[in-house]
């Protein structure tokens, strides 16, 4: 069932909406900036992509990924024209972190915190009245798995229209944790380099309402379809043949051949291994297809559980406007891109119809989704 995406917001650390961000994408902007509130003696990195939002200077605060994801799914539901929430509508989110950085405030005696408000759901009752609430704390491939989780209960009958988001800010801890593991300390994100280093965390929240054809609202994009699988195979590193397995089954969900595709927003973590294994993927999947290819956690980092809804809402943007952003700072390719049709330097104009977005997690969860221009 194809199904309606009536509304798009977004905050990251390279914009507060959804077409600020495409644009700062397109413009080659970072949000790239020193860390602003953790203690830097303590980390061989002192860099990532934060929202900077905070009140005091050197200051942390508790609920901002709460604060992200209210102002995300506020901006998709005025994007659908939608005064308010349908009563039965439920809201879904994924996420890496869920509050945790306001847990960390709270263990330290320095913010109160409520453990209720760990999983969202309170603060989406109290601001727009909904009764249905799940957060699903699924890793890097979270939002896109509760979009085809949303996609389930539309084709079910269950409800007419669900809201999709994902949100994570920075934790100490996961920060701390990816500092020491990689081989390398990243001094930025570099998708498909041949001197790419590794992935870091960025911050930033994501939604989009998704309906049944025929219920109202302006459409952004056609959702086509979902896939996603979890292979349990590594903790870390993507593999090969479950990730090209997914995308088959997207493409085969939304019956189309790989050489229908016009673009791929790719996961793009700039790490060694996802990066062979998702470019491994693309020779396969795509022998003899040319898509343009673009990522974005160059420019906004690792934003985790809301990453794959960020690169679908860009993706659903690019096929709009017939625009899609470069990969930011891409000057020198690894060897294994070679073919491919990455897109560097400058933005792409192009007759883009439809559009693949990937999202590859921890643990082998995959998601990928598939976008049809609305017209």
């Amino acid at each position: 069932m194809d199904l309606d995406i009536c509304g798009l917001g977004a905050v990251s650390s390279i914009g507060g909406d959804p077409e600020t961000i495409h644009d700062a994408l397109c413009a080659g902007k970072s949000g790239l900036g020193p860390l602003r509130v953790y203690d830097t003696t303590k980390f061989r990195s002192g860099t990532a992509y934060e929202i900077d939002d905070r009140a005091a200077p050197g200051k942390d605060e508790p609920g901002r990924s709460t604060k992200w994801l209210i102002d995300a799914i506020a901006q998709a539901i005025a994007d659908a024209g939608l005064a308010e929430l349908p009563e039965n509508c439920p809201v879904l989110v994924g996420t890496t972190h869920r509050e945790q950085r306001s847990m960390e405030l709270w263990w330290r005696g320095e913010a109160a915190a409520d453990f209720a408000d760990l999983h969202f759901g309170t603060a989406i009752r109290d601001r727009f009245g909904t009764v249905e609430t799940h957060t699903f704390a699924n890793a890097c491939a979270a939002s896109l798995t509760v979009l085809g989780l949303a996609a389930d209960l539309i084709a079910d009958g269950e409800c007419d229209t669900v809201v999709v988001a994902g949100t994570d800010g920075l934790t100490e801890a996961t920060f701390g944790i990816f500092d020491r593991v990689q081989s390398g300390v990243p001094g930025e994100v570099r998708p498909f380099a041949k001197e790419r280093h590794g992935m870091m965390m960025g911050e930033g929240a994501s939604a989009v309402v998704l309906r049944r054809p025929g219920h109202g609202g302006p459409v952004a994009a056609r959702l086509r379809s979902v896939a996603l699988n979890c292979d349990a195979d590594h903790p870390t590193v993507p593999e090969p043949g479950s990730v090209a397995r997914v995308v088959r089954q997207a493409h085969d969900r939304a019956g189309i051949g790989a050489g229908q595709i016009d673009l791929i927003v790719l996961h793009g973590t700039g790490t060694v291994r996802n990066d062979l294994v998702e470019t491994g993927m693309l020779h396969d999947v795509f022998a003899g297809a040319k898509p343009a290819l673009t990522a974005i956690k160059a420019s906004t980092g690792h934003t985790l559980g809301g990453s794959g809804l960020l690169s679908l809402i860009v993706a659903a943007i690019s096929l709009r406007e017939r625009l899609a952003p470069p990969i930011l700072g891409l000057a020198e390719p690894m060897d294994e891109a070679e073919g491919l049709d990455l897109v560097r330097d400058e933005p792409r104009y192009g007759e883009f119809r439809i559009a693949q977005v990937d999202a590859f997690g921890l643990s082998g969860i995959n998601a990928v989704a598939i976008l049809e221009a609305a017209s």
